[in-house]
């Protein structure tokens, strides 16, 4: 049921979080409702993202939608724009996850990061530092901020990790929630801004 109907009222600010059906997305998702944020919980498995839009709401976050996003299908993103426009009129918070290495990305503008093929880690994270910078001078009325949540325990790493979900939601939940006059074009480790 993509993008169901808003029965309630609309929040002052509105997030999308893609890949959102399980960890650090389904996190910042909880993070986010649970701050009165009205949340559109993304996935590319429809069944996926209503269970976990179930879960939530089973957890007593009434402040969240599910709809079904591809990020690499032009058609699924101009869906979802065109949804967010119908109902909301504006999106003010875009925390998008992109598996950069250890890189997770998180934006507060709609814009996708892609690192194609293997690439040295290294070399990843300093394109993304840059790209990062680049936004936020090209779009000096967003914050653009990039963030490594850590070591988080999730399936990509078989649960290996040593922060949980919870832990490694806070990072992007906080640049999620910046002030107006909070940094924009920084890399994050975690909570802190990492020199490099």
């Amino acid at each position: 049921m993509e993008g169901q109907a808003i029965s309630h009222a609309v929040a002052d600010r509105c997030a999308v979080v893609t890949g959102a059906n399980k960890g650090i997305g389904l996190g910042i998702c909880r993070q986010l409702a649970s701050n009165g944020i009205m949340v559109i919980l993304t996935a590319r498995d429809e069944k996926r993202g209503l269970e976990a839009v179930k879960q939530l709401k089973e957890s007593g976050l009434s402040n969240v939608i599910f709809h079904q996003l591809d990020v690499k299908d032009s058609v699924s993103i101009a869906s979802l724009a065109d949804f967010i426009k119908t109902q909301f009129g504006k999106l003010d918070i875009l925390s998008e996850q992109r598996d950069v290495y250890d890189q997770t990305v998180h934006f507060k503008v709609m814009v996708g990061l892609t690192c194609s093929g293997p690439v040295d880690h290294r070399v990843s994270k300093a394109a993304l530092n840059a790209y990062t910078r680049i936004l936020a001078k090209k779009f000096p009325t967003f914050h653009v901020n990039c963030i490594s949540p850590g070591f988080v325990k999730t399936d990509i790493n078989f649960n290996v990790g040593i922060l949980t979900v919870e832990e490694g939601a806070k990072g992007p939940v906080m640049l999620a929630l910046i002030p107006d006059d909070g940094p924009t074009g920084f890399f994050f480790n975690q909570m802190e801004v990492s020199a490099y």
